[in-house]
């Protein structure tokens, strides 16, 4: 990747993306639809890399949900793109998680997207705001504070 710009974070989590056909609307470029999806993929893939999966999130009853994204699409991206899509946790509270996105594009490291996301936690079966349990919250606070 050519460092032309720099991660805003020091240590993202990165998973690669290549735009594909299918991720091409009408404009010839990624519908934004897509970098939404993203956002999900690369999140989850973080998560359980963290050690917390969807296994784990049922096994306990407890799961975060969005409650607000901001998202920032800063250039367009095109069929056969590479991204990086890097993301990292900011601040960890009793029931929030928020999460920050950038995704780069790997031939000249422009940045092309740039998200927030604030997750509350919920119980799975009624799906009412519920304190984060304990193992939520350790290992993302750990995430959180590691990657600062």
């Amino acid at each position: 990747m050519n460092t032309t710009e720099s991660w805003d974070h020091p240590r993202p989590h990165i998973l690669r993306v290549t735009v594909e056909e299918k991720h091409i609307d009408l404009m010839r470029h990624t519908n934004n639809v897509n970098y939404l999806q993203w956002l999900e993929n690369v999140a989850w893939d973080h998560s359980e890399k963290l050690g917390l999966s969807p296994v784990q999130y049922e096994a306990c009853g407890h799961g975060l949900v969005v409650r607000q994204h901001e998202l920032n699409y800063l250039a367009p991206t095109l069929l056969g793109d590479e991204l990086l899509l890097g993301t990292w946790i900011t601040l960890v509270d009793k029931l929030s998680l928020y999460r920050a996105f950038q995704y780069v594009r790997a031939s000249d490291g422009k940045t092309v997207f740039r998200a927030r996301t604030h997750y509350v936690c919920v119980d799975i079966a009624q799906g009412r705001v519920k304190r984060m349990p304990l193992e939520f919250s350790t290992v993302y606070s750990a995430a959180a504070v590691a990657a600062a």
